[in-house]
């Protein structure tokens, strides 16, 4: 399995080449550009939400519980007394840092339904879903915020697998096809669960027909291939 390290760097540079070719086409602004590239990126480490001793899962629930006391804290700001405040926000930051993580961890296995392609693509298409119905932005930006963040995720599994090929005596280790699937017999349930949901997403989904048409419009690109070297190589290629 690769590690945390290897996530990070290939996820970055793949979501960081496609975020750039995706703006020289004009297809979103700067900020759409960051934010692609910041999505790909976190995409490229969610499967291992499900792993107890991930850097993950361990870095997002010490920023969740951060968060979380901190909005106790301003909540109660102008009720409470100062020692109340300080006690509310350890209290807060001990709650979801200690008794929901371990909920978690309790109740996750890594390798598990979270580490899977349905409950990737159901991440994607929420965030999609958000983006356009809860935040209000552009259709074509919300399919590349969900598509970004389910590539990334993508980047990650297909690592997954390809570090269980032994290339020394290319055979395959024990680990081959848990990364990369999309069923488990021993999980039913809970994948009949999984596609019940990403089925309600995909009738639920803005169109994607017009997303489609934007993406496949020549001009787009015809204006890729314009900015795609630079004046001093074109000058010399002519």
């Amino acid at each position: 399995m690769a590690n945390f390290n290897t996530h990070l760097n290939v996820a970055f540079m793949v979501s960081g080449t496609l975020s750039l070719t995706v703006y020289k086409a004009g297809l979103i602004d700067d900020s759409g550009f960051l934010v692609c590239v910041a999505l790909g990126t976190i995409g490229g480490l969610l499967p291992d939400l499900d792993s107890d001793n991930s850097t993950p899962i361990k870095l997002g629930f010490n920023i969740t519980s951060f968060i979380f006391a901190f909005g106790l804290v301003m909540h109660w700001r102008s009720d409470l007394s100062l020692l109340a405040l300080i006690i509310l926000w350890l209290a807060g930051y001990g709650f979801m840092r200690y008794v929901v993580f371990h909920i978690f961890t309790t109740m996750t296995v890594h390798r598990g339904v979270i580490h899977s392609v349905p409950y990737m693509a159901i991440l994607g298409l929420g965030l999609t879903c958000l983006s356009y119905y809860g935040l209000h932005l552009p259709l074509t930006t919300s399919w590349f915020y969900g598509l970004f963040l389910f590539g990334g995720a993508m980047v990650h599994l297909s690592l997954d697998e390809l570090y269980s090929v032994n290339l020394s005596n290319m055979k395959m280790k024990r680990s081959s096809g848990t990364a990369m699937k999309f069923y488990q017999p021993k999980d039913k349930w809970w994948y009949l669960l999984l596609y019940t949901i990403l089925a309600l997403l995909v009738y639920a989904a803005p169109p994607f027909e017009m997303f489609w048409s934007r993406l496949s419009d020549p001009s787009a690109w015809a204006q890729l291939k314009v900015g795609i070297l630079p004046e001093l190589i074109k000058s010399m290629l002519q």
